[in-house]
């Protein structure tokens, strides 16, 4: 029997997902209104990520749509993190799983991007190495939301339908807002691919 589409998409998954089986939603997404103290709670992760990792957190960026004043999100705080070499590990992981992060999506294939999950309050900590052009989409995707209304409009309208199906995986919910997303950073002057 031949592999679709979805099953070759839960393959990659379960294949990057760290310490147990992908999460499954299976339902809708839940999105939160706009919530003014998004950018506080920010500003105490990048704290303890700066404290656990000093001068090897490169940069640490608020992303996402919590990031973005007036959006409704998923009540889960995106963080950037920018270290020298994110395939390196032992460089940054220990000490932020010390300060509280959990390492959960390992993705070599992707930017060699690694994602830590932080609670109180609920966090993804993406981590990419310097100079990787996913971060510079994500920060334009978050800039041109902050300064187009339109767009600003445009992407809660899809998110809101979007959230409304029922998903198996956040990250399927994630997939299907590519095409809006890339839209939007091309509008900020930024390559989508």
């Amino acid at each position: 029997m031949p592999l679709t589409d979805h099953d070759a998409r839960e393959g990659e998954l379960r294949a990057a997902t760290i310490g147990g089986e992908p999460e499954r939603l299976d339902g809708p997404v839940h999105l939160a209104e706009y919530d003014p103290a998004w950018p506080a709670q920010f500003l105490a992760h990048a704290e303890r990520i700066r404290e656990a990792l000093g001068a090897r957190a490169l940069a640490v960026e608020h992303a996402g749509s919590t990031a973005v004043p007036g959006l409704a999100a998923k009540p889960v705080i995106d963080i950037v993190l920018s270290v020298a070499d994110s395939r390196d590990e032992a460089a940054y992981v220990p000490a932020l799983e010390a300060a509280g992060y959990t390492l959960r999506i390992r993705e070599p294939g992707w930017y060699e991007h690694r994602l830590l999950r932080g609670t109180a309050p609920a966090a993804n900590v993406h981590v990419f190495s310097s100079g990787c052009p996913e971060v510079a989409r994500m920060l334009a995707l978050r800039d041109r939301l902050r300064a187009s209304e339109a767009d600003r409009a445009l992407y809660e309208s899809a998110k809101r339908d979007l959230a409304a199906r029922t998903w198996r995986y956040m990250q399927d919910y994630a997939d299907a807002k590519s095409a809006v997303v890339a839209g939007v950073v091309r509008r900020a002057g930024v390559d989508p691919s």
